[in-house]
């Protein structure tokens, strides 16, 4: 039995793709790694392909064209025949130690015929030149050793959300949403792990810190000058997030606000990124997302433009949008990304 499915989307990711893979084959039988090669035009097949030759019952291969990271991860959950479902960056990687307590947790569920739709571990910013990593866990809000729902949780910090990084679907479950992220879109990992949330009901948190992500390349998504030339692609993630759910119809008030916040730093980070590319056409974007939401979701626009991030990045004028920014450089230092 396959345990978990690794899809590892690659696109021109031969330079560095080995480490993700070799990472995650310490699994052996009881994973299966399917690499999608993303349309490349270096040696990124080959390299895939060499892996196969290797580890013929662990490997998969899918060469496809270009349709860019969600699509690559479509694909890869279409091929997944594991119980449970995880995406890791062609950059990243994940600590092997880690690995094995996860498969001896999920090895241990199946012996007593349990099973959960979402597993959360830790993640670790691995920043080039930076001193400290910083380790982003959940032990202050996520109960431990114990499977939980959505009523168990506590209070996220600012820098504490659940990312593509930090969770594991179960396939079933995650096949079963349907979801479909859009071709030729960055930053479509907050859809992917924001639309299944509704149809988690049940989950188990285990405190080690398995996913290492990768930040220093200068052409990464996550890189501001990137992040500002691509600004609509942001909106539009932004824009396909709001429209997925009414979230005052979501039944669980915990979850509600989760998701509700979620969407409040979706916001903010659309909102900022037009405010530091200080070009007025982005402002005039940023204005008309913001009105976007007030149509779609009063409820939840008010609840998000009048707490402290809605406030903090609508503040008129020149003065306004300085001191939205200044409010930015602080978080992004102390909270480690870019």
């Amino acid at each position: 039995m396959k345990y978990i499915s690794f899809a590892v989307p690659c696109y021109n990711s031969e330079e560095y793709m080995a480490r993700a893979i070799d990472s995650i084959l310490p699994g052996k039988e009881d994973v299966e790694i399917i690499i999608i090669n993303d349309g490349s035009s270096d040696g990124t097949l080959e390299v895939a392909r060499g892996y196969k030759e290797r580890y013929p019952d662990i490997i998969k291969v899918v060469d496809k064209e270009n349709g860019g990271h969600g699509d690559a991860v479509n694909v890869g959950l279409s091929y997944a025949t594991g119980k449970y479902f995880k995406v890791v960056d062609s950059d990243d990687w994940v600590d092997e130690e880690s690995l094995h307590k996860i498969l001896k947790l999920l090895r241990d569920m199946e012996e007593d015929e349990k099973e959960v739709d979402m597993l959360i571990s830790n993640y670790v910013y691995e920043k080039v030149g930076a001193e400290h990593k910083k380790c982003i866990h959940y032990r202050n809000v996520l109960p431990q050793d114990e499977v939980f729902r959505w009523n168990d949780i506590g209070h996220f910090r600012l820098d504490q959300y659940i990312l593509m990084h930090s969770v594991i679907y179960r396939t079933d479950m995650l096949k079963l949403t349907q979801i479909t992220l859009p071709k030729h879109t960055f930053y479509v990992d907050n859809i992917y792990v924001y639309y299944p949330l509704p149809h988690v009901r049940t989950i188990y948190y285990l405190d080690v810190d398995f996913y290492r992500y990768y930040i220093g390349r200068e052409d990464q998504s996550v890189n501001e000058k990137v992040m500002i030339s691509r600004i609509d692609q942001q909106i539009f993630v932004t824009k396909s997030m709001i429209d997925m759910y009414q979230l005052g119809k979501i039944k669980s008030r915990k979850l509600k606000a989760y998701m509700t916040n979620y969407l409040a730093i979706m916001m903010t980070v659309s909102s900022i990124i037009a405010i530091r590319s200080k070009k007025p056409e982005n402002l005039e974007k940023k204005a008309e997302l913001w009105k976007y939401l007030k149509k779609k979701d009063f409820k939840s626009y008010a609840k998000i433009r009048w707490g402290i991030l809605g406030q903090t990045m609508n503040i008129p004028g020149r003065p306004g949008r300085k001191i939205s920014s200044m409010v930015y450089s602080v978080a992004r230092r102390i909270i480690g990304f870019n």
